[in-house]
């Protein structure tokens, strides 16, 4: 394999962030024919499981980009709750839920869900980038409709909606006051599968 290629994929895939980039719009930067670029990315993947290395490549959609491995969960969980990352509060994590299991919904539609207001929930989710407006319901009044975003799924590395554990699976009985343990243990396994 072209160690200059490689070298070249992997920046491109580091400069394109959260955003990721696709096999396509890799092809056409560095000159090669997008079956090349599979390979390019296979073997990138490979090297990042075999190194001992902090981030591995994942798919989303069909998007590439880098992240962090679940071996070091432990620690990136620890980061994400102290107070200077400013986590989601119960109320925030409830409706999140609600918008990811329920989507398209609106506000007045989570109140009825969780029995309490849920306009500061919805606010600080947008402000986190977890959710977004995506679009209105017809007729009077036309409330806002909540959808969960690109970085939802980043976040609780999804590649798509289909990939959130069914309801029945999660054991809802433990109380506990960890943001992410609701989601963290199901959603954060990564296919070992072939791009």
């Amino acid at each position: 394999m072209d160690q200059s290629k490689l070298a070249k994929a992997e920046g491109l895939l580091f400069i394109s962030g959260d955003e990721g980039i696709s096999p396509a719009e890799i092809a056409a930067l560095i000159e090669v024919e997008e079956s090349e670029v599979i390979e390019i990315l296979n073997e990138l993947k490979e090297r990042m499981l075999a190194e001992d290395r902090g981030i591995q490549l994942t798919r989303l959609a069909n998007r590439f980009r880098l992240t962090t491995k679940e071996v070091h969960a432990d620690m990136y969980k620890e980061l994400a709750s102290s107070p200077i990352h400013g986590g989601l509060s119960r109320a925030a994590l409830e409706t999140l839920a609600i918008v990811a299991y329920k989507q398209p919904i609106t506000r007045v539609e989570i109140e009825e869900v969780r029995g309490v207001k849920a306009e500061k929930a919805l606010q600080s989710l947008v402000a986190k980038l977890l959710i977004e407006e995506c679009g209105r319901v017809s007729g009077s009044g036309r409330a806002i409709l909540y959808g969960t975003t690109s970085y939802f799924l980043d976040h609780f590395g999804l590649e798509n909606l289909d990939e959130l554990p069914k309801l029945a699976e999660l054991d809802l009985s433990q109380d506990t006051d960890e943001e992410t343990d609701l989601f963290f243990e199901k959603l954060s396994t990564e296919s070992e599968g072939d791009l």
